[in-house]
């Protein structure tokens, strides 16, 4: 199980890289290219349409080739995706059709190796192994800003592509060659037929309701599913766009502001590496609750806040804040809905993906239309909107515990 998490957090950092590299040159994209920051934000829907196809297609896929072979497959992808972002064609049109094969490569990545962590950990390490896997995300998605930084000074930007398609091969390459002992059998090449899927992920009965779950299960994951979609189209939009908000609202340079990514990305790592510990010390409730409360008022202030030293420490602040969300909410949910890990995982991962898609090319059109100012204030509201859906529930949560109970 180690050798799988280790090989899963090399795969998270590799998708860390892919879900950022695109805000990181994203000044430089729409210079080469003479666009405006919609045009933008389109590329980055792209990505996540693809990015959604890729989670939605996943348990499918699968069952069909197994797990390793969804992982070959996506890994695959992504780095023919990024190797062709490489040579940069002069078409934007040939870049948004290439957007779509490296999101849907990252997106079932992501998918795929989530669920099978939480399926074959521990019951009281369910939450650690998650956040060790996001910790990783977290690097790569603080390592590209920093790289594209030192590529943008010398004028090297394109590199950032390549690179990260030479990393995602290697990756490859070690799944399709390593072993994991007694796990092969769970993740292997076979196939496993869909009524076989269906049995075991409701626990040998035909659970009746919506997608195969129960009907007092619906409630709370749609819930789930606006958190999820909510909570990734902000985190999205804010990493993407924080050195073209940071440039209009405190002056910085192209060449310095997305090293504002790095501390963004730095925070989280730091808040990663302690936040499925303290998950488990405190209660998923308890901590979900007290993070999105501070990125309301972290998110929010850095609307009132203009002066650049001020905006450094809230954007430090808001990784901390944002750190172990996602894996923590993931954990919490497939907890409250018994027996159907691959699917919620699915599910919820895929619902992440339309927000990742939507939000960006909306953000974009406010930055167009309404400038960095306005634009920070609206995504803030959007957080607020957030809290009110994680307080539903985590009140339909604590229901179900009882009943449960």
């Amino acid at each position: 199980m180690r050798k799988l998490i280790a090989l899963g957090c090399l795969s998270y950092l590799v998708i860390g890289l892919a879900h950022v590299v695109g805000g990181s040159v994203m000044e430089q994209m729409l210079d080469k290219y003479d666009l405006s920051y919609d045009d933008g934000g389109q590329w980055m829907m792209n990505q996540f349409l693809g990015f959604l196809v890729g989670v939605l297609l996943s348990p499918y896929i699968t069952s069909k080739i197994g797990k390793r072979g969804g992982v070959l497959l996506s890994l695959g992808l992504l780095t023919l995706g990024e190797a062709a972002y490489s040579l940069t064609p002069d078409s934007w049109g040939l870049m948004l059709f290439i957007a779509l094969f490296a999101g849907f490569g990252f997106g079932m990545t992501e998918s795929v190796i989530g669920a099978m962590v939480i399926e074959l950990a521990e019951n009281n390490g369910k939450a650690n192994a998650m956040t060790q896997l996001e910790t990783f995300f977290g690097i790569g998605a603080f390592l590209m800003p920093t790289m594209a930084s030192i590529l943008i000074k010398y004028d090297i930007w394109q590199l950032s592509f390549p690179i990260l398609s030479a990393l995602a091969g290697i990756t490859f390459i070690l799944w399709m060659t390593l072993s994991f002992g007694p796990i092969d059998d769970k993740i292997g090449y076979h196939a496993r037929g869909r009524k076989e899927l269906v049995e075991r992920e409701a626990g040998g009965t035909h659970a009746k309701g919506w997608f195969g779950y129960q009907r007092a299960a619906i409630p709370f994951l749609l819930l789930s599913a606006l958190f999820f979609v909510i909570y990734v189209g902000v985190e999205m939009s804010f990493s993407n766009y924080l050195p073209s908000i940071m440039i209009e609202r405190s002056g910085m340079t192209e060449a310095s502001a997305p090293s504002t990514l790095s501390l963004f990305w730095g925070t989280m790592i730091l808040g990663r590496l302690f936040a499925g510990r303290l998950a488990d010390r405190v209660g998923y409730f308890r901590y979900l609750f007290v993070a999105i409360a501070g990125a309301c008022i972290i998110i929010l202030a850095m609307g009132a806040i203009g002066q650049l030293s001020g905006m450094l420490v809230l954007v430090g602040l808001s990784g901390l804040f944002f750190s172990g969300v996602f894996g923590i909410a993931l954990v919490f949910a497939n907890g409250l809905i018994p027996g159907m890990t691959e699917r919620t995982t699915s599910l919820l991962v895929a619902c992440g993906g339309i927000g990742g898609a939507i939000f960006p090319k909306l953000t974009g059109w406010m930055m167009d239309s309404y400038g960095a100012d306005r634009t920070v204030w609206i995504l803030g509201a959007f957080i607020v909107a957030m809290f009110v859906v994680l307080l539903a529930m985590l009140a339909l949560g604590r229901r179900r515990e009882a009943a449960a109970s």
